[in-house]
Order: C-alpha cells, then sequence, then structure tokens
C-alpha cells in the first residue's frame, strides 16, 4: 500500500479545510437532519467534525493493516488487489459533488475505503466463523453513510459491492493456505486489530439502535 501517498492526501485536505472551512460548514447544514439515533456528546458540530476528521485520516492506517492481516492469512494475492481499489478510490477521486473539496470530497472516498474494508471482513466472517479484521467502523459508516445520505452513499455501497465481488469471489476462502490459516493462525489477525477501537464511541458519537435502554 501506498500509505506515504494516502497520507500526504489526508494532510492536503486538512490544510484545504483550515483554509475554506467547508466541511464545517456542511456539517452545520447537516446537523439538523441527523437521525436522532445518532447521539452526539457535547457540542455537536465539533464533535462531528472531529469525527469526520479521524474517520478520514484513519483510512492510510486501515489499508496498511489490512495489507499486513491479509498477508497473515496468507491472502494477500487475493485480498491486496481489492485494498489497491481503496487505495485508487482515495488517490484518484470519483466525480463529485461541486461542493465537495478538501476533507469533505475525502469523507466520499474514505467512506468508500472503510465500506469496502468492511466488506471484505463480511466475506471471511462467512467463510471463517471469525472476524479477519476485527474492527469495528459498522456505527462509524452507518453515520457517515446518513451524512452523506441515501442517494449518494447508495451509489458508493454498489461501488463497492461491484469491486468486492469482482475480484475476491467465494472460492478465494477455500484455498488451502486459507483453511489452513484458519486452523493455525486465527490469532495473528486478532493482535494486529487490536489497535482499533470502535471509533464512533471513541468520538463521542453513537448510535442508540432500537430496543437498546
Amino acid at each position: 500500500m501506498n500509505t506515504r501517498a494516502l497520507k500526504r492526501q489526508v494532510e492536503l485536505a486538512i490544510n484545504q479545510e483550515a483554509e475554506q472551512q467547508g466541511l464545517r460548514a456542511w456539517l452545520t447544514e447537516r446537523l439538523p437532519d441527523l437521525h436522532p439515533a445518532i447521539r452526539l456528546e457535547d457540542d455537536g458540530i465539533d464533535t462531528l467534525f472531529a469525527f469526520v476528521r479521524a474517520y478520514v485520516e484513519q483510512v492510510p492506517e486501515v489499508l496498511h493493516a489490512a495489507a499486513e492481516v491479509a498477508a497473515a492469512a496468507r491472502m494477500r494475492e487475493r485480498l491486496l488487489p481489492v485494498l489497491k481499489v481503496a487505495e485508487a478510490f482515495f488517490l484518484q477521486p470519483r466525480d463529485l459533488p461541486a461542493e465537495h473539496q478538501g476533507l469533505l470530497a475525502l469523507l466520499d472516498e474514505a467512506y468508500l475505503a472503510h465500506r469496502l474494508v468492511e466488506e471484505v471482513n463480511d466475506c471471511y466472517l462467512a467463510h471463517g466463523g471469525e472476524a479477519l479484521i476485527p474492527m469495528d467502523t459498522t456505527r462509524a459508516n452507518l453515520i457517515v453513510h446518513q451524512l452523506l445520505g441515501d442517494d449518494f452513499a447508495n451509489q458508493l455501497d454498489a461501488a463497492v459491492e461491484t469491486a468486492v465481488g469482482g475480484l475476491l469471489p467465494q472460492e478465494a476462502f477455500s484455498s488451502d493456505n486459507f483453511q489452513a490459516y484458519l486452523a493455525q493462525q486465527r490469532e495473528v489477525g486478532r493482535e494486529l486489530w487490536q489497535q482499533w477501537p470502535c471509533m464512533s464511541e471513541e468520538l463521542g458519537i453513537d448510535i442508540a439502535w432500537r430496543g437498546a435502554a
């Protein structure tokens, strides 16, 4: 993974945000329309801005760690092309709405990257019984989906599903190497990902799941 280039992309976006304040203005407009189940601690805009910035900033490290896990699972040949798609999403942004610049533009691309990693993890769960990537991004992705709006976020989800379906066929998980990893090295992937907590909770944002107290 080209982690240096990914981090440089984030740095440029942060500098642009400092000059233009586009993301903060956009979040201010979006805040009143957030689903009531999304709970923000303290000041809503500051918390939401910190969450989005961290969501974007973590993409380079998440993809780098995912590549390490893929190697540990003896799935590098299969998984690296999928992760490279996420990298390409980030480094070569798609056509985006005109107002999406700086950090706001990278929010779209970060959503693609995080969702792609989530889809890979779901594939692993379906075939291995334990998480290859035990990082809880589910709530964070749901929050960003809601921020982006269903129509646009669903388009991004479709792009992710197409990428994963084309590059990671079901038979990839029946290989001898992968089965050996399941039997002998499950702890390797878990150890590599212990540093990643639930992102939304760490940043003061949570979702009140239906039926919760």
